[in-house]
């Protein structure tokens, strides 16, 4: 899988997922721009770690995707390169609250969640749209979207309804882009399934993310947690030529875990 000189764009890449992206892409020498909203100690480290492991360049921007002049100005860092060949929105947020309480999530929640985990892929894509395209001309291949959503998408599930509904929302949209923007650009989608990270620490605590873990572990059938860098290779397999061939696409990778729902 060779990322030589391959120009990305990662949102939400300060630490967990996106940071592991990042870190795979910086090995074989990529160009990356490095996104955070809030934890700029977080995102220079993740930057400094990328340049250590071999990147040709790291830009790090602040910028919240929900607001489009700031999914202009992250494109903007990338500008210099002349192209984008993979944009990677990984920037994410939910709120955790059990489906039954629907008192838990107001209309503000619906609004924040969904401007960050629906809107702004949108808005980044528009934004990226012609260094996108750049790529393509100048490469002879399509250049590359991926969006990371969840397995709560498709199922229903999840930390909330509201999560769970922009998720869904992010699968269209990326059926609806995948045929729109072809053939320059392909756009695919990673759904994820639990993965081990500090998302359910910060979201319910150390001891209930400890329960959550080791209650998927034993029920999905290959009786693993998935860590960042499992899904993150699949987001470089997407985001590169080898994957050259595919656009629409909703890739789950969560253990087996949607294999439960079926019983032999």
């Amino acid at each position: 899988m060779s990322k030589d000189g391959l120009c990305a764009v990662i949102t939400g890449s300060a630490s967990g997922l996106g940071a592991a992206t990042a870190a795979i892409l910086a090995k074989d020498g990529a160009r990356l721009v490095i996104n955070y909203s809030s934890s700029a100690k977080e995102a220079e480290a993740t930057a400094e770690q990328c340049r250590q492991l071999g990147a040709a360049e790291v830009v790090v921007v602040q910028g919240d995707v929900s607001k489009d002049e700031d999914c202009k100005k992250i494109v903007a860092a990338a500008a210099k390169w002349g192209r984008i060949d993979a944009l990677v929105n990984n920037a994410g947020v939910t709120k955790h609250v059990a489906h039954d309480d629907l008192d838990g999530l107001s209309a503000e929640d619906f609004q924040w969640i969904y401007g960050i985990n629906t809107i702004g892929p949108y808005q980044m894509v528009r934004a990226a749209r012609s260094l996108l395209e750049a790529s393509a001309k100048a490469s002879g291949r399509a250049a590359a979207v991926v969006n990371v959503s969840s397995m709560a998408g498709l199922s229903g599930a999840g930390s909330s309804v509201a999560y769970a509904a922009s998720k869904g929302a992010l699968n269209s949209i990326t059926l609806s882009l995948a045929r729109a923007l072809a053939p320059a650009i392909r756009v695919n989608t990673v759904c994820p399934g639990y993965i081990d990270t500090p998302w359910f620490t910060k979201g319910r605590g150390a001891d209930a993310a400890t329960k959550v873990r080791e209650a998927v572990i034993a029920r999905v059938p290959l009786h693993a947690a998935s860590t960042a860098e499992d899904i993150a290779q699949l987001i470089c397999f997407l985001a590169t030529p080898p994957s050259g061939h595919m656009t629409g696409e909703l890739v789950r990778m969560d253990a087996g875990m949607h294999l439960l729902s079926v019983r032999a």
